[in-house]
């Protein structure tokens, strides 16, 4: 008897030096240190905005709609009080029937239960989301394209929260008598501020959207700034899977890809033959087609437009002209104009936000006469992306500067002044006389040519179009142009060049003057 005593007293110190060790262990565990803090409260977190998206005047693009969310302690008058405004009635019985509290949308900010408390949260994205391809989209709370992945971290390292805190039972229901704890985060004013004008951004989505493929950039000719940049046809972020499987591909940014350029180019070709020495002057007779090496090119009039100077050549966008003019221009000066136009080098824009550099002929291209014929006139291997166009007219319509486009002004914490703005760069390409000269040609294109779609009715405009074959054909056997116009306004006092890229929409004085014209009659009705 005595024996079992002593193994049993034993035994029960043993188990309580287990016992005891296990508690030392658990009381300096910091998991188990922490959990025990947070013991008895649930603490709901209702809206997570992340740092804004400004234009240049700190208007909001992201963030600048609103919803109401609301903490609900589930309680059998809250939940009654609430239903009639809840938005999505399948979430919230789903969340109801664990009888802890939750966060529901709701179309109201006026309860009287004090189980209700309600926040105004913004969304980051409205139905109809402007500027969405500058932008981009975040998923899984992380910026994929656009701005939200150029500016991932700085953007999702400013969060906006608001909190509810709840004392709670060991079963997860709210205690009676402990009043709930409220924190809501200032409104939030950190963010990217572009160079895109809000407004000038919707004039080129409204007036772009009437194209079925294609792009519109407009900029501020004494900046270089990109006040507008719309690639049509737009997506929703709520419906990526099918703009994925849209042959049309919604997703990419065609102010950035490379195009055939066609008969805007011819601007580089005069450029080139003005420092050669030849003038406006140079004549030659355009029979409807001209013959280099062997193969036939031919004018878009194939009855001829008969003898033209250089301003009729370049109104009535005569190819066999400008091939003409071309023999007379050495290949080192034709392709240095062009590359310090801009043409063959890319753009960056932002962090993974680059315009294309497109394709530009070699020397030994041009050593071969068709491969130069086609150059004269902005075909054969010849790509350019629509920002470098719209950049190569702003040089023109401001005298030769050439600036070096800015999308991205810089950030700023408060939402009033930018805290590293990016520099304002440019080079000058050309002299004012030659610009001038330039620019007389692309006024002459619009104004002088009856047939020109591109003549706004509010102010005067220059520019210039082309209908850039693809080498691709249709069904119906006919060849796939893209249609483009550059050009820029007003005429007297140079402000905005404008370049519209029409893919595979044909004719450019059918399908992207109209365009032109839209954008430049609505941008002077609110900037007069």
């Amino acid at each position: 008897m005595y024996k079992r005593l002593i193994i049993l007293a034993v035994t029960f110190a043993f188990m309580f030096s287990i016992l005891y060790m296990r508690i030392y262990v658990v009381v300096n565990n910091n998991d188990y240190l922490e959990t025990g803090k947070n013991q008895g409260t649930y603490k709901l977190t209702v809206g997570n905005v992340n740092g804004n998206i400004y234009d240049r005047n700190y208007n909001k693009l992201v963030n600048n709609k609103t919803n109401f969310y609301a903490a609900i302690n589930p309680t059998a008058d809250a939940a009654e009080e609430i239903l009639p405004h809840i938005v999505d009635r399948d979430e919230y019985y789903s969340k109801l029937v664990y009888g802890s509290p939750f966060v529901c949308q709701v179309d109201s900010n006026k309860f009287d239960s004090s189980d209700i408390t309600v926040f105004e949260v913004p969304e980051r994205y409205s139905e109809n989301q402007i500027a969405q391809h500058i932008i981009g989209y975040v998923q899984d709370g992380k910026g994929v394209t656009g701005i939200e992945a150029a500016y991932d971290e700085f953007l999702r390292s400013n969060v906006q929260q608001n909190t509810v805190t709840y004392g709670i039972d060991g079963q997860g229901t709210v205690l009676e008598g402990i009043d709930r704890q409220i924190e809501a985060d200032d409104e939030m004013t950190a963010g990217v501020v572009l160079t895109i004008d809000k407004y000038i951004q919707a004039i080129c989505e409204l007036a772009g959207s009437k194209m079925e493929k294609g792009a519109v950039v407009v900029m501020d000719i004494h900046t270089g700034d990109i006040l507008g940049m719309a690639s049509v046809p737009g997506y929703s972020t709520d419906n990526l899977e099918d703009a994925l499987n849209d042959e049309n591909s919604p997703l990419i940014n065609r102010c950035l890809y490379s195009y055939n350029v066609g008969s805007i180019f011819k601007l580089i070709t005069a450029q080139a033959a003005f420092e050669q020495g030849l003038n406006e002057d140079f004549t030659y007779n355009c029979t409807g087609y001209t013959e280099i090496d062997g193969q036939i090119f031919k004018c878009h009039d194939i009855g001829g437009h008969g003898i033209q100077n250089m301003t009729e050549a370049m109104t009535n966008s005569c190819n066999t002209y400008f091939i003409e003019l071309s023999k007379h221009i050495d290949n080192s000066v034709f392709l240095e104009t062009a590359e310090k136009m801009g043409f063959g080098r890319s753009i960056p824009l932002a962090s993974g936000i680059i315009a294309s550099g497109g394709n530009l002929q070699t020397l030994e291209d041009l050593e071969l006469p068709a491969e130069k014929a086609n150059f004269s006139f902005g075909q054969g291997k010849l790509l350019a992306s629509p920002v470098q166009i719209c950049a190569f007219t702003a040089a023109i319509a401001n005298e030769g500067k050439l600036f070096v486009p800015r999308l991205v002004k810089g950030i700023t914490q408060d939402g009033k002044e930018i805290v590293n703005e990016e520099d304002i760069k440019y080079s000058q390409v050309m002299d004012r006389t030659t610009a001038f000269r330039l620019q007389d040609l692309m006024i002459a294109a619009v104004s002088e040519n009856e047939n020109s779609n591109a003549r706004p009715g509010n102010t005067y405009a220059a520019g210039k179009t082309s209908t850039a074959q693809t080498g691709r054909f249709g069904d119906d056997g006919v060849e796939i142009c893209h249609g483009w116009i550059t050009g820029y306004f007003p005429v007297s006092e140079p402000r905005y060049a404008v370049t519209v890229l029409c893919e595979d929409g044909g004719y450019g004085n059918d399908c992207a003057a109209p365009v032109f014209k839209e954008i430049a009659e609505r941008i002077t009705n609110i900037y007069k």
